[in-house]
């Protein structure tokens, strides 16, 4: 055989799981249709946010946290509704995964060098709701050098492995099949593409050149899920979320495709909960693209008023960092909507230098490169909006501001087909948010957010800005934000036990064939339900990447 263990996909899950067969000395393949400057895969865009329960970060700022409040958040938001099939494994993975977040994972991860920012985010508020979805305190827990920073000791792993022998890399392999002999996986075949020298992240070619087969005791399957194919998210679009937009913005590179799915499917893996899926509606245009179509995610905080594409202010729990599928669903489901693809973010100067935060390694330089000196001048001492939220103000395709409202909807009217925005009736929607500013109490359940923010202190000091009125020339100018659908996560995916191992149509498992992260689901075929509570993406990763190659290792030794 050519390996103990195949690898397929050298993202984060794959790179974990190679760490732990290679670690118990197994002899790994990791095979991977990208070349070698994009080992980490999509996780090393990430802005590498990880869910932890009850952590010393947490304790430090105050925050009361537990396994049990912590379990009450997921099942609130997951929603498992298919126990008693399609949600058999993922409810077992899920409280197997906050146990973990509550327990090891801390420890784990500072085991393989991963430290985090003292501050902990407050991520997906939630619907408003004790018992729904919504993370009930801040746990959003981001890592010194972001994604990067996270995929860099498994990356390392890896290349010491190769040294040792234990490891070898087969980029630019994609695998077109997976080998099952009498109910067994045996290997993998597929084409050899052309040598792309690209850069990390940009589109490469699909030349082929040749063919390949290896052979080996197990596959691990962890080639990432379907984001970047607009056509398959159309197709599994859900019902319940309305009509799929016309046109949306791509949160993630090109290669992650969803190809191994339908690949693994036909090779006797069991495919469940496809409908579910996890988008964004803060998307903007990157001014500086990557890949085609690259999409960037605003990480707002509470303060932004949010209007659709015709003017209307959106109705709670549909407030920036709460709901981001019930936003979505809203969008996509009022019928006068249907047509329109986009929303809007009115705000002003003083919202967008204390709140705004882009999504992604690139995107917080200061971050990725661990410059805590560079972090403290930039993000607390510093005046203005950070460097990377400034260039989008400047050079942004969705980004307009002007000195009053007037002006500022008549060039947010300069971005659609035709004007859409009426100035007087927004005006009247501004005004009567602004009148409740002041008092320390209020009706209306966005300032309130923003009151119960403010006690926070991560937030007060670093997240939220002082509470005011939108239109108090002080704050200005004013700043308008067009807002697209951008797509990220496949919830659902390969139905997996509690050892990664994947399972058949009739739920036992196929022989020697795993899968781990997005491509299954995070784990168990869909871990989040119908809802994320964010930090869960690359925690899902190291979990499942984590249990498969443990597996793997047992079932090869």
């Amino acid at each position: 055989m050519d390996a103990d263990v195949i690898v397929v996909g050298a993202g984060l899950a794959g790179l974990v799981a190679a760490h732990e067969l290679t670690s118990r000395g197994r002899r790994v393949a990791l095979v991977d249709q990208e070349n070698a400057a994009n080992l980490g895969g999509q996780a090393f865009w990430s802005f590498g946010g990880l869910f932890l329960v009850d952590s010393p970060e947490q304790r430090r700022l105050g925050v009361k946290d537990s396994f049990d409040l912590a379990w009450n958040d997921w099942q609130g938001s997951a929603g498992f509704d298919r126990t008693e099939d399609e949600d058999s494994w993922a409810v077992r993975w899920a409280r197997a995964y906050v146990e973990w977040a509550a327990g090891e994972k801390r420890s784990w991860l500072a085991g393989h060098g991963i430290t985090f920012l003292p501050t902990v985010g407050w991520a997906e508020r939630g619907d408003l709701r004790a018992g729904g979805h919504g993370n009930s305190v801040p746990r959003f827990h981001i890592a010194w050098g972001t994604g990067t920073g996270v995929v860099e000791p498994f990356v390392a792993h890896a290349k010491q492995a190769v040294r040792d022998g234990l490891l070898t890399r087969h980029h630019r392999h994609r695998v077109d099949h997976l080998v099952v002999e009498d109910g067994t996986a045996r290997g993998v075949r597929g084409t050899v593409l052309a040598e792309d020298h690209s850069p990390r992240g940009v589109a490469s070619n699909r030349d082929p050149v040749g063919e390949f087969e290896l052979t080996a005791q197990a596959v691990i399957v962890t080639s990432g899920g379907i984001g970047a194919d607009h056509d398959i998210v159309r197709r599994h679009w859900p019902e319940r979320l309305g009509t799929a937009p016309a046109e949306m913005v791509t949160g993630v590179p090109t290669y992650v495709d969803g190809r191994m799915l339908d690949i693994s499917a036909e090779a006797g893996a069991r495919l469940v909960n496809r409908d579910r899926m996890w988008h964004y509606t803060e998307g903007v245009r990157n001014w500086d693209p990557i890949w085609p179509g690259h999409g960037i995610r605003i990480l707002p905080g509470p303060s932004s008023m949010w209007f659709d594409a015709l003017g209307r202010r959106l109705p709670e729990p549909c407030l920036p960092g709460y709901d981001t599928l019930g936003t979505l669903r809203h969008l996509r489901t009022a019928d006068d909507l249907a047509g329109h693809d986009h929303s809007w973010f009115i705000l002003t100067q003083k919202i967008i230098e204390k709140e705004f935060a882009l999504s992604g390694s690139e995107q917080n330089p200061d971050i990725t490169a661990k410059d805590r000196a560079g972090f403290l001048r930039e993000r607390v001492l510093g005046k203005g909006a950070p460097g990377p939220v400034d260039a989008f103000l400047r050079k942004g395709a969705d980004f307009v501001s002007a000195p009053n409202l007037e002006q500022l909807v008549d060039r947010m009217n300069g971005l659609t087909d035709k004007p859409l925005l009426d100035a007087a009736a927004i005006r009247r929607q501004i005004e009567a948010r602004d009148l409740q500013m002041a008092n320390p109490y209020a009706k209306d359940a966005q300032v309130q957010g923003i009151r119960n923010a403010r006690r926070y202190i991560g937030d007060r000091l670093g997240r939220v800005a002082t509470p005011h009125r939108i239109l108090d020339p002080a704050a200005g100018p004013l700043i308008g934000v067009k807002l697209h659908v951008l797509t990220r996560k496949t919830l659902g995916g390969i139905q997996t036990d509690l050892d990664s191992r994947a399972l058949g149509a009739d739920g036992t498992p196929v022989e020697g064939l795993y899968a781990a992260g997005e491509v299954a689901g995070f784990g168990g075929g869909g871990v989040h339900g119908y809802n994320a509570l964010e930090g869960t993406f690359l925690g899902g990763c190291l979990f499942s990447g984590r249990a498969a190659g443990r597996a793997a290792a047992r079932q090869t030794g």
